[in-house]
């Protein structure tokens, strides 16, 4: 999914000075020579345009585009979408691109769109696909419903019991005292199970219920919200707020083994335990580039919001290239470490993420993205600078 984003921030960028960038998408299981027909159709089509510049455009990126197209004997198994137009920032010069995307989660759309922005819009609700699970934590006074999504926590509703305290006005029965508690008591499951049926009815893959003492078994054993909302679980929490949330995440683990925000914990528990304890994680832009050149690093693990910038130099003088990383702008220029007497000049700048992503792929090393939604997600960008990495061995 952060590939996908950095490749939408990219196409999101351009602008056609008319209707000449063009959007192909091709759905899983659909044949591509059905979408080249089309692209010929259009062809023909656009050879009636009257504006010259945007004509010659439009032409040019179908022509790449089924060029591209032939490079494929099938359709990609969870379908292509292919980009193509002049991007070029100079109206007197033309610059027709070409970008693919072959998307995480299967496209169900197919879809020709000649605009002066790109279609994007099928690619970008994939963004929020990420499974989706409800949260309730209650006790005998208040109540916390919410959605976790990804690394996202997302509280719908709070709610407070409006059951009487155990002090109770003269003149009342104790038999009748106790039937209007378990009264108002009823009352007040049955709100938190209409807020349930509302949030999480068709919306979350399952439910997990917490809170202190029996009030949550109580609730469950009355079961006041809809039969097709799946209970995951009920855990014991000391808490009914928001940290009573991340308590019930932390204690669902086995529950929640493929939630995001569960399995990013564990993975940053693991790195500060290596780092801690056995010597087996590392932090820092130079000694994970280090370990990823020597192949000594298993897994890299890089923070969704490092924002520093890596520049490429080489010195005109010795010829010797260098990186050198910038937390804003990045100089043109830097002084010769190898030679003493040559400046060296930037050859090119990247984000430092995409910088340590191309190099460990180059390894063959995977790559762990970390957002910055969770406790431990933060603390590793804070912290740790938001680049780390486990190792294969200890270094001696």
């Amino acid at each position: 999914m952060y590939h996908l984003r950095k490749q939408l921030r990219v196409l999101e960028q351009f602008h056609g000075s008319g209707t000449e960038l063009i959007s192909v998408y091709i759905p899983s299981g659909s044949p591509v020579h059905e979408m080249n027909n089309k692209l010929r159709e259009e062809m023909s089509q656009a050879s009636n345009i009257k504006s010259k510049s945007t004509k010659l455009n439009v032409l040019g990126a179908l022509e790449r585009i089924m060029n591209h197209l032939k490079l494929y004997k099938k359709t990609p198994p969870t379908g292509i979408a292919v980009f193509a137009g002049n991007v070029s920032e100079n109206s007197a010069k033309i610059d027709i691109q070409l970008f693919t995307i072959e998307p995480p989660e299967a496209l169900n759309i197919g879809a020709y769109r000649c605009d002066s922005k790109f279609f994007l819009e099928p690619l970008q609700s994939m963004m929020g696909s990420t499974d989706s699970y409800g949260i309730v934590v209650l006790d005998g006074r208040e109540a916390i419903v919410a959605i976790v999504k990804g690394t996202n926590i997302t509280v719908i509703r709070k709610l407070n019991s409006t059951a009487h305290a155990k002090i109770r006005k003269g003149g009342q029965s104790a038999r009748r005292y106790e039937r209007l508690i378990e009264e108002q008591i009823e009352v007040y499951y049955k709100r938190v199970g209409v807020v349930m049926d509302d949030a999480f009815v068709n919306r979350v893959k399952g439910v997990i219920v917490g809170g202190p003492g029996p009030t949550k078994d109580f609730f469950m054993k009355m079961s006041p919200f809809n039969y097709q909302i799946k209970i995951l679980g009920v855990v014991d929490t000391g808490y009914t707020d928001e940290y009573g949330i991340r308590e019930v995440l932390s204690k669902s683990e086995n529950i929640l083994a493929q939630q995001e925000a569960v399995k990013e914990k564990i993975l940053i528990d693991r790195f500060i335990k290596g780092i801690v304890s056995d010597g087996l994680a590392i932090y820092g832009e130079r000694e994970v580039r280090e370990a990823i050149i020597s192949r000594q690093a298993e897994k890299v693990l890089l923070s969704e919001g490092l924002t520093y910038l890596s520049g490429l130099y080489k010195c005109s003088s010795c010829s010797v290239e260098e990186k050198k990383v910038f937390r804003d702008k990045v100089d043109d220029t830097i002084p010769c470490k190898a030679c003493n007497n040559g400046q060296m000049k930037l050859q090119s700048k990247e984000l430092l993420i995409d910088d340590l992503d191309e190099l460990a792929k180059q390894m063959e090393i995977p790559v762990e993205i970390v957002s910055t939604n969770t406790v431990e997600g933060a603390q590793f960008l804070t912290g740790f600078g938001g680049v780390g990495a486990f190792l294969r061995y200890r270094t001696r």
